[in-house]
């Protein structure tokens, strides 16, 4: 038994039975090869029938020992619960005692209760009646005109005095004087004692102010609560906080500096610091602030317009900027009603009349740079037309004469500055800012609207319009040699200039009328003006008149009749005409000049307009003309040119008549025999017989038989 136990149980690993029979036969002698002994199967199988016998008897004595566990566990879970249910028992009376317990406690408290209302209700009169005495009997020594008590000869109980005197003070007032007690108690209801006492408590008040005692403070502060002169100890506290706190010449950055300090003291003193806080607040716009804004604005308000403002803005803000401070502290209830109200008290005389105050420098102030500009330049402004956008309209239909007369001569000048443009944006936007900051919410739009008609008025109207009337007026005839075409740098720094008012408008004055009904009259104003410049631009396409007449002067200078019908048609060495480089040159520089002057399509639309005469003058040029075979090949050489050149205006119809004019030149070279060819061509066969008629006529050999008869 004992070597199967060994067998059996050997190792830690799960029982295996193959692996338990190995090494059985293993331990067996003759078992196995071990040793070189031989197999002997006889001894091995008597060896597995002992061990099967082992096993068995093993398999019992385990058996025996389960059997009996078990029956040991039974009898320990009989006994555990029969535990169990004693314990239950034993828990159930003492839950029972614990209920009889509680209910006798209640009854105690109850009776205790009951007994402390009956001790509450004999000792409060009990107290009553002594304090009743001691009173009488210091009312007696204020009869007697002698204070013989402790409390009122000893300094350091003045918080009891106070007391008693508040007191006796109180009991006086309500007896009428005619009765005898009333007439006994008049010591005691005249200010006198009870004044007296008063500022006692706040002169000692102020000697722990000086010191710095906080606590003392705090102490004769609760004593005077309920005396009438609290809100004098109040003043006096507010008085000497402020000693001192003003010696900087920044009374705005010394006025957050002291609250910022009384505000973390206050609630150690007073039992409503909020108050205290909003009187010293309260006190400091009143007095300091108040008497400095007046010092810095009165001095300037009839004298200087420019620094009244400034100083009125600078001011306004910085109370707001210090009242946006103060709101971090506890000033009650409604504190932005309150801070509102006294930087209005500060402020009202002052911004009652302020944008008329606004309006006034801004205009004077607006004359002053444009009359300083025109006075730089030694020009007299002259009175321009008044006539509406309808006018100017009527005036472009018939093309009729400018508006300031007879052609003048500006030499050069544009009249418009962009110093002046940025000095009125900038004087502009500042009215803006402070109209922003200095106007009441339900007027802001109004005021805005009017410091924008200023800028209409001076920026638009007196410095740009004028500058194109003088620029119209200034515009050559188109007969006129070597003229300056200084009209189209007028446009290129009116659109310059423009853009920048337009900058203005969306920036400045947008967030200010945005949600008013102000917002349509600015937009259409705006409309009105901008209309009214492109009027008076659209008249000034009288410029192209005068680029024409230009070309119309080089090309009658320059081109010569022997250039298409040279003396010598094997000896021409040029590829084109002096006439035609010149004339395609001045006509880059002023297509240049009208792409830096306009945007948009302006620009589109004026170089079309350029182009196509630009066309008929070429095109009525070469007409005049007659043409052997190699000045054919000249003028389609020059037209080719001419063609490079219109190909910078970038506009598909002025490119397509050069390019027709080019086919019609073919017309002045083509063999007679294919005139009829060419001229069914895709570029000319929609063209009029009589104009292909005209460049046929234009050959030197025209009037032979032979070209005649192939052309009809």
């Amino acid at each position: 038994v004992t070597l199967c136990k060994e067998f059996f149980f050997c190792g830690q690993e799960p029982f295996v039975a193959d692996e338990y029979i190995e090494r059985l036969a293993w331990r067996t002698p003759g078992g196995g090869s071990r040793g070189g002994e031989a197999f002997d199967p006889k001894r091995l199988l008597e060896e597995f029938v002992n061990h099967i016998q082992e096993l068995q008897v093993m398999d019992e004595r385990i058996q025996r020992k389960v059997e009996k566990l078990e029956q040991q566990c039974q009898k320990e879970a009989k006994e555990f619960a029969k535990k169990v249910q004693e314990l239950q028992k034993s828990n159930q009376v003492a839950f029972q005692h614990f209920q009889e317990l509680d209910e006798h406690i209640s009854y105690v408290a109850t009776k205790v209760c009951h007994l402390g209302d009956q001790l509450e209700g004999v000792n409060t009169p009990r107290q009553r009646a002594v304090e009743a005495q001691k009173l009488m009997k210091y009312f007696n020594e204020f009869l007697d005109g002698e204070l013989k008590s402790d409390v009122f000869t000893n300094s350091e109980k003045i918080k009891e005095a106070a007391d008693i005197i508040q007191k006796l003070h109180l009991i006086a007032q309500e007896l009428p004087f005619d009765s005898l007690m009333g007439f006994c108690c008049y010591p005691l209801s005249s200010p006198g004692k009870y004044h007296d006492l008063e500022c006692q408590l706040i002169q000692e008040f102020t000697s722990a102010q000086r010191r710095g005692e906080i606590s003392r403070m705090r102490e004769v502060a609760a004593v005077l609560l309920h005396f009438k002169g609290y809100s004098h100890c109040v003043d006096v506290y507010i008085k000497q906080c402020q000693e001192g706190a003003f010696l900087r010449n920044d009374v705005f950055e010394d006025a957050a500096i002291l609250c910022q300090r009384v505000n973390k003291q206050v609630g150690e003193i007073f039992s409503n610091p909020e108050t205290v806080l909003a009187k010293l607040i309260q006190n400091i716009f009143e007095v300091k602030l108040q008497s400095y804004v007046k010092d810095q604005l009165e001095e300037h308000r009839k004298s200087d317009a420019e620094q009244y403002l400034k100083n009125l803005y600078d001011l306004y803000t910085r109370t707001a900027n210090l009242s946006s401070k103060l709101m971090e502290f506890n000033l009650g209830t409604d504190k932005q009603t309150f801070l509102s109200k006294l930087i209005k008290a500060i402020f009202i005389s002052y911004l009652e009349n302020y944008i008329e105050v606004e309006i006034g420098y801004l205009k004077s102030r607006s004359a002053m740079i444009l009359q300083r500009y025109y006075d730089s330049k030694n020009h007299q402004k002259r009175s321009i037309g008044t006539g509406g956008i309808q006018d100017l309209k009527e005036r472009l239909r018939q093309r009729t004469n400018l508006p300031l007369g007879p052609s003048i001569d500006t030499h050069g000048e544009t009249f418009l500055s962009q110093e002046v443009v940025v000095n009125l944006l900038q004087e502009t936007k500042q009215a803006f800012e402070r109209c922003h900051r200095l106007s009441d919410p339900s007027d802001l739009p109004k005021n805005a609207f009017r410091i924008f008609s200023m800028l209409v008025e001076f920026l638009c109207t007196e410095h740009i319009d004028y500058a194109l009337e003088t620029g119209l007026a200034g515009i050559p005839s188109s007969d006129s040699k070597n003229a300056n075409l200084y009209f189209l740098d007028v446009v290129h720094q009116a659109n310059t200039i423009f853009h920048l008012f337009d900058k203005q408008f969306n920036d400045h004055l947008m967030p200010l009328i945005s949600s008013s009904p102000k917002l349509s009259e600015c937009l259409q104003k705006k409309k009105d003006i901008i209309e009214q410049m492109e009027v008076k631009l659209d008249m000034g396409i009288d410029t192209l008149n005068c680029m024409i007449g230009q070309m119309k002067h080089i090309l009658a200078a320059e081109q010569k009749k022997t250039d298409f019908k040279p003396e010598d048609e094997n000896n021409v060495l040029i590829q084109y005409t002096n006439a035609c480089v010149k004339v395609c040159g001045y006509v880059r520089k002023q297509v240049e000049k009208i792409r830096n002057s306009m945007d948009g399509k302006n620009v589109d639309t004026v170089l079309m307009e350029l182009g196509v005469r630009f066309h008929r003058l070429i095109y009525e040029h070469l007409q005049q003309y007659s043409y052997s075979c190699m000045g054919g090949m000249l003028a389609i050489c020059d037209v080719a040119e001419y063609r490079k050149c219109a190909k910078d205006f970038k506009i598909a119809l002025v490119l397509q008549l050069f390019d027709t004019l080019h086919a019609l030149c073919n017309l002045l070279v083509v063999a007679p025999d294919n005139l009829k060819q060419v001229c069914s061509g895709e570029q000319l066969a929609n063209l009029d017989k009589n104009i292909l008629h005209s460049f046929v006529q234009l050959r030197v050999d025209y009037r032979s038989a032979r070209l005649a008869r192939h052309f009809s």
